[in-house]
């Protein structure tokens, strides 16, 4: 992808005379930019000339030993009579083996809601909900796959999900409302809101929908309600999906700068915007590839619950309209009315005087109804899943904000946790993450490898697990990664920048004085590789893909020759890679419990709870919530 992420070993900021970067364990590294046509566009990544300091010149080396990756390691490298193994063969578990994890929805037992009913009455004051409330949630902005603490702000995927969920069996809760408007997280995390809202139904109760500002990614969602309403002037512009690529090679060269970078696979693209001025064809045909996913999968998905034909569907969306009376007219939104017009109806419908207000109770508020009030909490059976969102690092840095990252140190002292721990008998990695610390990453790695020798492991991938994220993902016992989730990305970009003409411009003159032949490799920006420092590079960059590529070859069963079809820096969408053996189950988090209560041996109907176990601080990214059984959806 085109982005380029400039990833850290030290956290601290850098003069500006400091000029050496690496990319190791970066995708792109951001998610590739799709935006709808009327929309402005901005980009999440760091700008390419806010770098840090004492970047590591290994480009994906795991520091750890010196071993040739034909040999065994004691660190879990692979051999290559290991890695020789025929993938169709080895691969005999494919997705439809594995349990759905489809929400069920039961109607409780007579002595079950007798419970529920006593312990609503002795419920804590901010748990009371008056009967026949309706819950809203105001889907906009960002939503985090962290869970969030009752003081902090922003939406939590996690809470989203189990709100629907408590909400679909609380017997206070006649339906839910969605206020839908701009949304930026990735389409991972909107597949599983939409499966929500869709499992939700299943109790008979109603979801509306209301959008006053609505581009493609917000009418996926609200395609799943039973109805949706917009203002009259409401911003709808389904004109279709875009991506693009921006390139700064032209401005660097302007200002004297000169970005010397050294890639492996020719699909990896952090660091085209440094060192090309074009779009590559490689990269031109991996983005294409996602863009079509994508934008596939909203047409059939949009038809399909329109009850069109996907040409009718891709037809309208070419005429570029943006009235409502014409979406209301085709069919698109259910009727055209104001939030308070779309409350007066709810209040006729659930039977409400219209001097009353209509009972609402909004999504702060609901997330601290616990399970167990509803009567959710169930079996001694436990799996812990260890959330992990954010760019990884192997320390906390001075200058970064809690919860902002995977920080390695603490998320191994997580694992650790787990795996000395009898209580659990199996672990959940849920990871969104674009890459980050080599180091780092293998560190992990090989934590996450340990633990899944002692209890099943499962891999639960949210909007991207690409480069140091599915280098964690690898070493799990199963990956499940949604139908769009941005996957792979094995592959390595290195380099550094030559700042002499620059230098020259500005007056600026530095001189240095060195022992050993290499020694200037990272010290010397003022001047270009030396040949014999271009090739330490190259063979230091080829190395470091050859043992992440040989590792992701022997996780995944497969020959170093396959593997490599499937590498060379490539970012798949989910089901492109579980076609490529990279993924084993589509689905979300409640197939990844399904497939762990599988592993363990645990009864797939078997009632599940949760409860906050471990938090490394508050807000922090790895926090591991237990699930006592069952079904989280």
């Amino acid at each position: 992808m085109s982005k380029l992420i400039l990833l850290h070993a030290s956290h601290h900021l850098t003069p500006i005379h400091t000029r050496v970067f690496t990319a190791v364990v970066g995708a792109s590294l951001s998610t590739p930019l799709l935006h709808s046509h009327c929309r402005p566009l901005f980009s999440h990544s760091p700008s390419p000339l806010s770098l840090r300091r004492r970047l590591s010149v290994r480009a994906f080396d795991d520091s750890s030993s010196a071993t040739k990756p034909e040999e065994s390691t004691e660190n879990g490298a692979v051999s290559a009579p290991e890695a020789k193994i025929d993938a169709e063969n080895a691969n005999a578990t494919t997705d439809k083996d594995y349990p759905s994890g489809e929400f069920q929805f039961q109607e409780a037992s007579l002595w079950k809601s007798f419970v529920v009913k006593l312990r609503m009455l002795f419920a804590y004051p901010w748990e009371r909900v008056k009967k026949g409330s309706v819950l809203t949630m105001t889907l906009r902005g960002q939503i985090t796959d962290q869970l969030k603490s009752r003081f902090s702000r922003g939406l939590s995927l996690p809470q989203i999900c189990e709100n629907f969920v408590k909400a679909a069996y609380d017997p206070r809760i006649a339906g839910v409302y969605l206020q839908i408007e701009s949304l930026n997280c990735g389409w991972g995390k909107v597949e599983e809101i939409r499966r929500h809202i869709l499992d939700f139904q299943k109790s008979g109760k109603f979801v509306v929908a209301y959008a006053p500002a609505c581009s493609e990614k917000e009418y996926y969602l609200a395609s799943a309600c039973q109805e949706i309403y917009a203002p009259p002037s409401a911003y709808f512009s389904l004109f279709g999906l875009s991506v693009q690529a921006s390139f700064v090679r032209g401005v660097l060269e302007k200002i004297g700068v000169e970005p010397q970078v050294e890639r492996i696979g020719k699909y990896k693209s952090a660091g085209d915007q440094l060192a090309r001025t074009t779009m590559s064809k490689e990269n031109c045909e991996m983005l294409t590839a996602l863009l079509d996913n994508i934008y596939g999968n909203w047409l059939d998905i949009i038809s399909s619950t329109r009850g069109k034909k996907r040409e009718d569907i891709e037809k309208f969306v070419n005429e570029g309209v943006y009235q409502v009376e014409k979406l209301k007219e085709e069919g698109w939104i259910t009727s055209i009315q104001y939030d308070d017009e779309v409350t007066s109806m709810l209040k006729e419908r659930l039977g409400v005087q219209k001097e009353e207000k209509l009972p609402l109770v909004d999504y702060r508020k609901y997330s601290k109804v616990r399970k167990w009030t509803l009567g959710l909490s169930g079996g001694k059976d436990k799996i812990a899943i260890i959330r992990a969102s954010g760019s990884i690092s192997r320390v906390r840095g001075s200058f970064s904000l809690p919860g902002s990252s995977i920080v390695g140190e603490q998320f191994i002292e997580k694992i650790r946790t787990i795996r000395e721990s009898k209580r659990y008998k199996a672990a959940i990695i849920r990871i969104d993450s674009p890459g980050g610390d080599a180091l780092a990453s293998d560190l992990m790695w090989r934590e996450i490898k340990l633990l899944a020798a002692s209890k099943p492991v499962i891999a639960s991938m949210s909007d991207v697990a690409a480069s140091g994220g599915y280098y964690m993902a690898m070493a799990a016992d199963a990956i499940v990664a949604e139908n769009l989730t941005l996957t792979g990305s094995i592959g390595v970009v290195t380099g550094k920048f030559n700042l002499g003409k620059l230098y020259e411009k500005i007056g600026f003159n530095k001189e240095i004085i060195s022992r050993g032949k290499f020694a200037e490799v990272l010290a010397a920006e003022q001047r270009p590789f030396k040949p014999e420092e271009a090739e330490l590079f190259a063979r230091s960059a080829q190395n470091s893909y050859k043992q992440f590529r040989d590792k992701a070859a022997s996780s995944r069963s497969m020959t170093v020759d396959k593997m490599e079809e499937v590498a060379q820096g490539r970012v798949w969408a989910g089901k492109d890679a579980a076609s490529r053996g990279l993924v084993d189950a589509i689905g979300g988090l409640s197939r990844a419990v399904a497939i762990a209560k599988l592993k363990a041996n645990i009864p797939q109907d078997t009632e599940v709870g949760d409860k906050n176990l471990i938090s490394v601080a508050r807000h922090m990214v790895e926090i591991i919530i237990i699930i006592r059984g069952l079904r989280l959806h």
